[in-house]
């Protein structure tokens, strides 16, 4: 099934491109790259240099790019705070 932006909560978020749109902590904000894992709380995301950063889900608000960066999604990581097995099946 394609992702679109009415059913991305319910897919795997690993493999798509993201950017921390909005987020408390400074250091995160900006920050763009690939999810590469993702926890009950947190999302890994591999920047262009390989390098790892684990962000908070909760309190952040993220941009997914689908179907090759042609579509860009807002989502408030709050929505996203579960096991990826569970929010799947929601």
């Amino acid at each position: 099934m394609k992702i679109t932006p009415g059913n991305l909560l319910q897919h795997e978020l690993i493999g798509l491109k993201i950017n921390v749109d909005e987020s408390s902590n400074s250091t995160v904000r900006g920050l763009a790259g690939t999810v590469v894992d993702e926890t009950r709380n947190m999302l890994v995301i591999e920047n262009e240099h390989k390098k790892e950063k684990s962000v908070a889900k909760a309190g952040n608000r993220f941009i997914f790019e689908l179907d090759g960066g042609e579509v860009h999604v807002r989502v408030k990581g709050d929505r996203l705070v579960s096991r990826p097995e569970d929010r799947i099946k929601k």
